[in-house]
């Protein structure tokens, strides 16, 4: 009864945690419980970064700070033991002289691993460990990505037709006008006339499934598209659909083709572009010269990871998706298959996995991948 008890306080631990999601980073997401005599008497999560960590924000809500020399703490990782931005929360533990804590997995990040759960021990405190491990991991697998692998937790993210495609046919533009060359104002506005011709509809997914995606947009550090994307959607890659903070913009121009006039280069959100060609920043946007002769997918993530950008979702287009799965770079694929049939157009990437799952969005179908 007392195991199953401790599994449901560290299951509030998790519950608590996810509030933190998409606030947090670089940060990692942490629950924290108190228990004093079978009651919760104090419980908190970690504020968005630069704030109190869950530990403090927990051991801060008990209102009789008596109850703290008998009562047990739960927390979903383990409790830091280095200064960082505040504190180190094990010290805090110590101080208040919590006889018990209780942890869900231990924490991979070298400034921490180990160190917390020493210091606990040192003071005498009854330490135990993995409790509901594999959720508390889980949990925080942009954190562990980060840190063991050195580069963000990578999503990849597109919608397909029943018959496998994920964009119409485009308008072939003759190669005997080279003022219409992609990354041109006229062939943006060609593109542009595309999009808004009634003959030529190229969304595949419901209103509900959108709104999911601006959601999964709110809650990772950035969001990557290439140049045929911009220039052919001409997409602004925000959370318009969802209350939440809007992600860092990347795009992949290497050859600097996109017009200024583009949503993606509109200075209203901190954008970052990957190309080739040196070209001189402005207010929001940032441009990043990277060689186009040596692997772009492995440049791409090692500046992100000296930015600190603890996940991405990759967008699109096929080709830059592509890229991510045949260098066997990424984590995780959530694609949507909508009703509807393109016939011919622009074939999905290819991902040789099965999904761990799929669900209904209302009459779409969405099938997660995991890398394993």
């Amino acid at each position: 009864m007392l195991m199953n008890m401790d599994k449901i306080y560290m299951q509030r631990c998790l519950l608590l945690a996810k509030k933190g999601l998409g606030s947090v980073a670089p940060n990692p997401m942490v629950g924290c419980v108190i228990v004093h005599q079978n009651k919760i008497i104090g419980e908190g999560y970690t504020s968005p970064y630069g704030g109190n960590h869950a530990e403090v924000n927990a051991i801060q809500s008990v209102k009789n700070k008596a109850f703290l020399k008998e009562s047990t703490l739960y927390v979903s990782l383990e409790p830091c033991a280095h200064f960082g931005k505040t504190p180190p929360c094990a010290n805090l533990i110590v101080e208040h002289n919590i006889p018990k804590v209780i942890i869900g997995c231990i924490d991979t990040f070298s400034e921490v691993s180990g160190k917390g759960i020493e210091k606990l021990k040192n003071a005498s405190i009854d330490v135990s460990l993995g409790l509901l491990e594999k959720e508390c991991l889980e949990l925080n697998k942009r954190f562990f990505t980060f840190h063991n692998k050195r580069r963000p937790y990578i999503i990849l993210k597109w919608a397909e037709t029943i018959d496998g495609f994920i964009d119409v046919d485009r308008p072939i533009i003759p190669s005997c006008h080279p003022e219409l060359v992609e990354g041109t104002t006229k062939h943006s506005k060609i593109a542009e006339q595309a999009r808004n011709d009634d003959k030529i509809d190229n969304w595949i997914t419901t209103p509900l499934s959108k709104k999911l995606v601006h959601k999964w947009r709110s809650e990772e550090s950035a969001i990557m598209i290439a140049t045929n994307t911009a220039l052919n959607d001409n997409p602004k890659l925000n959370v318009r659909e969802w209350a939440g903070k809007n992600p860092l913009r990347v795009v992949l121009d290497i050859n600097n083709r996109l017009p200024q006039h583009l949503n993606i280069l509109d200075n209203s959100l901190s954008t970052l572009v990957f190309t080739s060609v040196n070209k001189e920043n402005q207010d929001n946007i940032e441009y990043c010269i990277i060689d186009s002769s040596k692997n772009i997918v492995n440049q791409i993530l090692e500046n992100l990871y000296t930015r600190n950008i603890q996940s991405i979702i990759i967008e699109g287009g096929k080709q830059l998706l592509q890229s991510f799965i045949d260098n066997n770079t990424w984590d995780e694929a959530r694609v949507f298959v909508g009703k509807k049939q393109f016939t011919k157009g622009l074939v999905a990437p290819t991902l040789n996995k099965s999904p761990k799952f799929k669900q209904n969005i209302s009459t779409d179908i969405l099938s997660i991948y995991y890398n394993d």
